[in-house]
């Protein structure tokens, strides 16, 4: 069968397109076309505020390899003339950021677990257990969370040095505890309120006690949003600067929050490149802890606004 043949065959055999098809054809191809142009604001939004957000990291990363006479006499925005690794040495020998990233570790991690393993234990009472004024203790919380915390400081001030905790770390581990409580609790109990109780009077039919109930049962099943707790609480604690100051008397106590602002080198000049470098070790290292657990804190955001 010849070229001349086959194409003479498909004629016959493929049926033309109606008016009415040929219309509606044609009509398709505007429609995508306007869907394809409607998509591109959207797609230059996301454009710009993935550049805004980026772009930050970069140029403190690119920064941190720069020596001194470049942040001095070039361009802010110039890029590194050679990987400078002495600045992340500098920073964390000359700079004590050992030091410091130690001591943030004392004070933020204690604190943590003591918010964490109250904050549970306050929701699971206030939301799981029947007793009476429980509405009213969980009123209180809600005033806790009201409170600011710059009023709170310098009573504290005055408790922590009469009472000889002043040149220690607790002072920060009992504030941050204080001032974590209140929201951990709140949100805590939103999340056992999305358990259903015939898992608990299961449990208690079966023999189980209240606190082995909380730690079999009610424990694990909020587990999202004790991460969630946690990774927000640990922003909040390991960037605190204004409670870290106050309650910080001697270089040998400071956190990282506070070694970078008294971050300087020889005859109080600052040193750009180590800076930048001290920056680095505390944006980056909060960044993969973040990254890593990225999936938990979605599941446990939206674990506490499903009932059953």
């Amino acid at each position: 069968m010849t070229t001349s043949t086959l194409a003479e065959h498909a004629e016959r055999t493929v049926p033309p397109l109606s008016p009415s098809g040929r219309r509606r054809l044609g009509s398709r191809r505007p429609g995508r076309i306007r869907a394809k142009l409607a998509k591109i604001p959207l797609n230059l939004a996301v454009v710009f505020i993935l550049v805004i957000t980026v772009y930050p990291l970069i140029w403190l990363l690119l920064s941190s390899f720069k020596t001194n006479d470049e942040f001095v006499n070039g361009s802010v925005f110039a890029l590194p003339e050679t990987l400078n690794w002495q600045n992340y040495i500098d920073a964390w020998t000359t700079g004590n950021m050992g030091q410091y990233l130690s001591n943030s570790v004392l004070a933020v991690f204690p604190a943590l677990a003591l918010i964490i393993l109250l904050g549970t234990a306050a929701g699971f009472a206030l939301e799981v257990m029947v007793w009476k004024g429980r509405n009213g203790v969980l009123l209180a919380f809600l005033v806790g969370i009201m409170v600011p915390g710059q009023m709170i400081l310098l009573p504290l001030f005055t408790v922590y040095f009469q009472t000889g905790l002043s040149g220690s770390l607790w002072p920060l581990i009992i504030t941050y505890t204080g001032i974590g409580l209140p929201l951990t609790t709140f949100m805590m109990a939103t999340f056992f309120r999305s358990i259903p109780r015939e898992v608990f009077e299961a449990s208690t039919l079966d023999g189980a006690s209240i606190i082995r109930s909380f730690f079999t049962i009610g424990f694990p099943m909020v587990r999202n949003g004790i991460f969630t707790i946690a990774l927000v609480q640990f922003f909040f604690i390991w960037n605190d600067l204004l409670i870290a100051l106050t309650f910080t008397n001697s270089s040998a106590l400071r956190t990282i929050q506070v070694g970078l602002l008294n971050f300087t080198g020889e005859y109080g000049a600052t040193q750009y490149g180590p800076l930048f470098a001290a920056i680095c070790i505390n944006v980056f290292g909060t960044l993969v802890i973040y990254l890593a657990l990225n999936q938990r804190v979605m599941k446990g955001l939206t674990a506490g606004s499903v009932k059953g």
